[in-house]
């Protein structure tokens, strides 16, 4: 397209010219697709189902599956079907709202994840206040908060970046409108207070970060005083996964930041952004439901019962 156009659709990079390579992509995102969305609904199906396991902790972890649902539905089957009809494009809406959809869902889990390392520091470091501490109104509103707070994150940054019409090129060198490949799209106004966005956001990051080590400094230092053998496994199976996945989180964030643009290397830009799109939420049902006793009871319960369920309803029809 010529500078002087006004841009109402962007076109997603292709990762191979080959017919076959873009239908095995799709194939293989859509089967990480279905194992991430799974994974999630039955974490999050097991939570809700099963009375023991109505407490703060899984409270939260609930809305974590909630976040990784939304996360990867944002970005990987719209990718799966560009690939599979061979059309890359995707409208000035459609990216907008992938853009906000996305930072809101990431924002978001951030945030859930300092609330949760919150009750994981009062479990552990304080336990006789646990209950006094963590009610369930309070939990609600840690919830609440963290949910507002990915809004108006991603509201304040979508609403910059798409103030002022795109012209000049309208490929996106990216599977997804991802942020540093629109910016490289946009105008040089709109650059500018992106960048005050996201150095002002990156210092929110920063805080956080320092209040979770903080946090896990008191949390380990408490662990291992512990006499018990098996407190000292069981304190740190419930607070280690939400380390793990905060720092997953960060790391991938500043892999793409900091990560240079190329226009020549659609593999490594797709590499570059499955750190942080897809194995968060890939790897969240693994570190949290394939390692919690509970959750796998409750696992086994859920489908004991439902397949129970259907095999009297096939006895009573065949009667």
């Amino acid at each position: 397209m010529r500078n002087n156009s006004i841009i109402t659709e962007f076109f997603l990079m292709e990762f191979s010219s080959s017919r076959e390579l873009q239908v095995l992509h799709a194939v293989l995102f859509l089967l990480i697709y279905i194992a991430t969305v799974m994974g999630n609904l039955l974490t999050l199906t097991a939570i809700i189902t099963d009375p023991n396991l109505h407490s703060p902790m899984y409270f939260f972890l609930s809305n974590l599956s909630l976040l990784d649902l939304g996360c990867i539905t944002v970005t990987v089957p719209k990718f799966v079907v560009n690939s599979l009809v061979g059309n890359q494009s995707i409208s000035l809406l459609g990216c907008a709202a992938q853009t906000f959809f996305f930072l809101f869902f990431a924002a978001t889990e951030i945030a859930l994840l300092v609330a949760m390392s919150y009750d994981r520091f009062v479990s552990i470091c304080h336990p006789l206040h646990y209950g006094i501490t963590m009610t369930p109104l309070r939990c609600l509103w840690g919830a609440i908060g963290s949910w507002v707070t990915g809004f108006i994150y991603s509201a304040l940054h979508t609403g910059n970046m798409f103030r002022l019409p795109f012209s000049g090129s309208n490929i996106i060198h990216q599977f997804f409108c991802d942020i540093p490949h629109i910016l490289k799209v946009s105008s040089s106004e709109v650059c500018d207070t992106e960048y005050i966005l996201i150095a002002t956001s990156s210092t929110l990051v920063f805080f956080c970060l320092i209040y979770l080590i903080i946090s896990y400094t008191y949390i380990f230092s408490t662990v291992f005083k512990m006499p018990s053998v098996e407190g000292r496994y069981k304190a740190l199976s419930t607070c280690s996964p939400q380390l793990i996945i905060f720092l997953l989180f960060i790391l991938a964030g500043m892999v793409s930041v900091l990560s240079p643009i190329t226009e020549s290397s659609p593999v490594q830009n797709l590499l570059i952004s499955v750190t942080y799109t897809i194995l968060p939420p890939f790897t969240n049902p693994i570190v949290y439901s394939l390692r919690n006793m509970k959750i796998k009871v409750a696992l086994a319960k859920l489908i004991q019962t439902s397949f129970i369920s259907k095999n009297k309803l096939s006895t009573f029809e065949k009667i």
